[in-house]
């Protein structure tokens, strides 16, 4: 994927660019791409305690990151996805495991269908479509991490994008920075 290098602040105009660069990636790179953010996000985590991931299942051009998810379960690490359970509010996290049964939640992304136990993760991934030099993200626009980073006590959060999608655009105010990006 090209660097996408672009002053441009309007997040609308980046978000298409960054969906139609990340469709023109070919297959074979991006499982190349998505193996080596795998590597490094299994490496951090082996190194820092995490006790409950938030993870997410990938949407169309997102890094696929499901066997690493197999893999933590297998070294004791809870695994969590988040739960709209209302528009314009934080993220929830329940209790997931791959094979779980999902169905679309109120913001219409997958979420697993048992959602009665929620918990709160240490760490939580958070997909980025593109990011800035100051880890700011950025997503579909649902403002729904951003919501839910705002809140204290707020877990560690981990931006999971190509590198390609590194971008510039002017913070808003509601925006929150991340406190680290793993890339390819």
């Amino acid at each position: 994927m090209e660097n996408l290098s672009n002053s441009s602040t309007d997040k609308s105009d980046l978000r298409r660019m960054l969906i139609a660069a990340r469709r023109a990636l070919p297959a074979a790179a991006k499982a190349q791409a998505d193996a080596r953010i795998a590597a490094h996000l299994s490496s951090w985590l082996a190194t820092n305690q995490t006790r409950v991931l938030g993870v997410f299942l990938q949407m169309p051009g997102e890094p696929d990151l499901a066997t690493l998810y197999t893999q933590l379960l297998d070294r004791g690490v809870m695994l969590a996805m988040p739960v709209v359970l209302e528009k314009n509010t934080p993220l929830h996290y329940a209790l997931w495991q791959p094979g779980d049964a999902v169905a679309k939640d109120a913001s219409g992304t997958l979420a697993p269908v048992t959602r009665t136990n929620f918990v709160e993760p240490d760490v939580v991934l958070a997909p980025c479509l593109g990011f800035t030099a100051s880890r700011l993200r950025l997503g579909y626009g649902g403002g729904y991490f951003d919501r839910t980073l705002a809140r204290l006590p707020r877990p560690l959060a981990i931006g999971v994008a190509y590198a390609s999608a590194q971008v510039e655009f002017a913070a808003s105010a509601h925006d929150v920075a991340l406190d680290l990006i793993i890339t390819d």
